[in-house]
């Protein structure tokens, strides 16, 4: 299927890795000129060379910048002027106890996690109503809808995200652009690579026997029993911010193997 992405310029946040990267490879390979984004010049600049071997006459380009600051923000602004579609990708997790989560960590949560998204959107949403076309995604999580106990403050900063993309959605009425997020399920990015590495290695076990057990107990409700690989959920978003998904706007899309039990 041709997604008709050819020479829409597409910026993925935090894309030097996981969901993100896979994200901005498969842009790639739709056609699409692509905007590498991550915190280390390093990171970017083999994310860069990693899709240009992906796919050969990839149009790409990394901005290295933290968008969890303003500077960063301003920085990629000044880049980075206009875009076709956003893909507000980046975002920090860590568990621990809700009692233990302090004022400087809600700040930094929000930061990253929904600020740097509010940021780009009220830079670029104006320029798509303007044209009168555009893409903007909010990659959740499926903890947006069940909070998880061990880290409620990133859970909460995904539902943020999901009410936000409804309400920039709300302003799209009757023109060719779309705001949706997307909620990955537990999925298989670096970070949750190594951490399953490493608690095997410590245990003497498979690093299968680790993902079993981790949807034994922790994620009892999935219906996939194994982690999404990030292609999986890349798939969706390439696909929501094609011309062909131009019916969905301002829906929060599941990519979350049936983790959540809920119907709607």
């Amino acid at each position: 299927m041709d997604l008709e992405l050819k020479n829409k310029v597409a910026l993925v946040t935090g894309s030097t890795g996981g969901i993100g990267f896979a994200t901005a490879s498969l842009f790639a390979g739709e056609g699409a000129a692509v905007v590498i984004n991550g915190r280390s010049q390093r990171r970017v600049d083999e994310a860069v060379k990693r899709i240009q071997l992906e796919h050969e006459g990839a149009r790409v380009k990394g901005v290295a910048a933290d968008l969890g600051a303003k500077e960063g923000f301003e920085l990629l602004a000044g880049a980075v002027p206009a875009v076709d579609i956003l893909v507000n990708n980046l975002g920090i997790y860590q568990a621990k106890p809700f009692t233990e989560i302090d004022d400087e960590d809600w700040r930094l949560f929000f930061e990253v996690n929904v600020l740097s998204g509010v940021r780009l959107s009220r830079l670029y949403l104006p320029k798509m109503l303007e044209k009168n076309w555009g893409r903007i995604v909010f990659i959740s999580s499926e903890s947006a809808q069940q909070i998880p106990v061990e880290m409620i403050h990133y859970g909460v900063t995904k539902t943020a995200q999901i009410a936000l993309a409804r309400g920039l959605a709300e302003m799209t009425a009757g023109t060719n652009v779309t705001v949706n997020s997307v909620l990955p399920g537990p999925t298989a990015s670096e970070g949750v690579e190594r951490f399953v590495q490493d608690l095997a290695k410590s245990q003497g076990i498979d690093a299968e026997d680790v993902e079993k057990e981790f949807f034994r107990t922790m994620r009892p409700t999935s219906l996939l029993k194994r982690f999404a690989a990030p292609q999986e959920v890349a798939a969706m978003v390439v696909y929501v911010c094609s011309p062909k998904a131009s019916a969905t706007n301002g829906a929060a899309l599941r990519v979350d193997g049936g983790v959540v039990r809920s119907i709607v």
